[in-house]
């Protein structure tokens, strides 16, 4: 094992709630609740529901962990199974930008589920979601950008921050971590193929991660043990995975530099590479006034990963794969001022001036752009209007951005919006997960976060 995967698990053995600053745990406050309002957006939409019947089919009839968008309860495994699959649906959960990772839909349904069952309280589900973001983040950054490019980091690094977390939870030393991390990286897997068929490939994705990190850390336990060097030996993650990795992102800033705070709030529905154009474009056509029948192109000057990822999708065949769309995103942007879940659903597909847009929107890759990637997200738009007009538009930190963040009451609007959305709750239920979250440090009771009130079939 190398000094710097040493250090990870030393780190994270040795890691305890009190170390955490008070903005570590406000803040995981607030991505919490975020996740949450994610997960339950997705109640009854496709393909959600195959995850619940294979819970049905597979597991047990009930047990102590929740499913959010049904209010049943499964075993851990099976819980953290839908949960992660429902969170990772509607494109509104988190993202890191060094990493290109998206902590909370495989690390919280992972130690939520794994907290409920085994009794845990609240003050301990945020200290194994912090160690589960560390590791994760920095497991991303050293990987690399090359990584990402075929693999979604999701999926594979989210694998071993599920394991993380919820081996946190089970206060694993050492040894243990080390054994974790090579159990959960030998099944870390998720390709990016799927977009290019509007596959479901996406919620296999965090469903999987989510349960086979909690899978890795219940059998460690036990006393499987696992590869001793998965992030960096011959044959191990990085090596078969990465061609520019970074051994020395592992172990960067332990204890002093808290990644979880860099976290990213999506503002937009739709796939965070898109979210840098967006704001750019909005901004431009504010300032400049400008309706959607003044343009006549845009051009969107993007970093790689962008056209790798977004480049697959031409023409959307389905709401999830228009999210991958740059150009009907920026349609949604210029018809109706915003891209969130409604203007997905009603529009995206179907309104013609979006589809018109659309055709008119490209991608350029921008060397300052790539340059800045993936540590900060630019936003640059060209726009060519109808009367012969040149329009540039540019934006460094898109909303949600830590430096541009949402606020705590932001936070409560959004999370109304997508439970209004799916129906999952009414006003005054959503009122109450709220209050419940923002006292999730003194939470001894899990299961009121994932109970479905009596009357939720009734929420408006």
């Amino acid at each position: 094992m190398s000094q710097h995967t040493q250090a990870l698990t030393d780190f994270l053995a040795t890691l305890r709630y009190e170390q955490l600053p008070e903005s570590v745990i406000s803040r995981t406050e607030d991505l919490f609740l975020d996740w949450l309002g994610s997960a339950l957006a997705s109640q009854g939409s496709h393909p959600i529901p195959l995850f619940e019947r294979y819970a049905a089919l597979m597991g047990p009839a009930s047990g102590r962990a929740g499913i959010l968008v049904s209010g049943t309860t499964s075993s851990a495994y099976f819980a953290a199974l839908v949960n992660g699959a429902s969170s990772h649906l509607v494109e509104q959960d988190d993202l890191h930008n060094s990493s290109v990772l998206h902590p909370a839909t495989v690390v919280f349904p992972a130690v939520l589920a794994a907290a409920q069952d085994l009794g845990k309280s609240g003050r301990e589900l945020i200290v194994a979601a912090v160690a589960g973001y560390e590791a994760g983040i920095r497991i991303g950054e050293f990987l690399g950008r090359s990584h990402y490019r075929i693999f979604h980091t999701t999926a594979t690094v989210g694998t071993l921050a599920a394991a993380v977390a919820v081996g946190k939870l089970m206060g694993f030393n050492q040894s243990q971590f080390t054994h974790v991390l090579g159990s959960a990286g030998t099944q870390a897997a998720g390709l990016w193929e799927f977009l290019r068929d509007a596959a479901d490939s996406k919620q296999l994705h965090t469903a999987k991660a989510a349960a086979d990190g909690l899978l890795a850390a219940y059998l460690t336990v036990e006393g499987l043990s696992g590869a001793q060097n998965i992030l960096e030996g011959e044959q191990g993650m990085a090596a078969g995975m990465s061609s520019d990795a970074n051994p020395s992102k592992l172990s960067e800033g332990l204890g002093t530099r808290w990644a979880l705070i860099e976290t990213s709030f999506k503002f937009h529905a739709s796939c965070r590479h898109t979210h840098p154009a967006a704001d750019a474009l909005l901004d431009l056509m504010q300032r400049e006034k400008l309706g959607f029948e003044d343009i006549a192109s845009v051009t969107t000057r993007v970093h790689q990963g962008a056209i790798d990822v977004l480049g697959r999708v031409q023409i959307p065949h389905s709401v999830h794969q228009a999210k991958f769309s740059m150009g009907t995103v920026l349609g949604l942007i210029a018809v109706y001022g915003k891209a969130g879940l409604p203007e997905f659903h009603q529009h995206a597909l179907t309104d013609s001036r979006v589809g018109d847009l659309r055709d008119k929107v490209s991608m350029l890759l921008d060397e300052e752009v790539d340059g800045a990637y993936p540590q900060r997200w630019l936003g640059r738009v060209e726009v060519v209007t109808v009367d012969g007009r040149t329009l540039h538009g540019r934006i460094d930190e898109p909303k949600g951005d830590p430096g541009n963040t949402l606020s705590r009451g932001e936070l409560e609007d959004k999370f109304r919006r997508l439970l209004a959305f799916s129906g999952a709750r009414n006003d005054q239920q959503a009122s109450e997960l709220i209050d419940q979250v923002w006292h999730l440090r003194s939470l001894n009771d899990l299961s009121v976060l994932t109970r479905r009130p009596a009357c939720a079939e009734n929420a408006s």
